[in-house]
């Protein structure tokens, strides 16, 4: 899979394949013991290394405290830089380092998984043209038209509907979709 074209490549990180898959390949039966065991003591090392810097408290200037994890959500502070008692393993480190920058961005890509759930079974009108849909390119409006999706998760699906295009037939629908009114001879 080409990470770059994902929609939610912030999460499918190389650095956390193993955190992201490992639990999921035990579970199938492709993960043995020793594995398993490797996994779980660097997930554990992880989890105890950010809560323990969630926990400590540095001075970052006048009277101010933060905890160590804060100052190393900042763009140019490092672990070694914040840390003093490096007792930890290199990847760990690095896992806690990464997901401490990354974390605000992360939090905001889940709760957008979570809203485009909420759309996937929203039913698109049987009758809606989309060459009505406002912004929608003239490409994304034929295979609209062409597939009549029934739920904007099909439409999602659609090979060139851009998560862009599903944002406009959103406000479209939210806008108030009226039905073509049929001339009068």
């Amino acid at each position: 899979m080409f990470t770059s074209r994902a929609e939610y490549r912030l999460m499918l990180r190389e650095d956390n394949a193993d955190l992201r898959l490992t639990e999921a390949g035990r579970a199938a039966g492709t993960v043995d013991d020793v594995r398993w065991g490797a996994f779980c003591r660097k997930r554990d090392a992880i989890a105890a290394e950010r809560e323990k810097l969630k926990h400590t408290y540095v001075s970052t200037g006048f009277q101010q405290k933060h905890s160590q994890y804060d100052v190393l959500r900042r763009p140019e502070a490092t672990y070694e830089s914040v840390v003093d008692d490096r007792h930890c393993d290199a990847a760990v480190s690095e896992q806690v380092e990464i997901q401490a920058k990354y974390e605000g961005y992360i939090e905001r890509q889940r709760q957008e998984v979570a809203r485009r759930k909420e759309f996937e079974a929203l039913r698109l009108p049987p009758t809606i043209d989309y060459r009505e849909v406002r912004g929608l390119s003239v490409e994304v409006q034929q295979k609209l038209n062409r597939h009549l999706p029934e739920t904007i998760g099909q439409a999602a699906r659609i090979s060139g509907v851009t998560p862009a295009a599903i944002s406009l037939l959103l406000v479209h629908l939210k806008r108030g979709f009226r039905a073509p009114q049929k001339k009068m001879a």
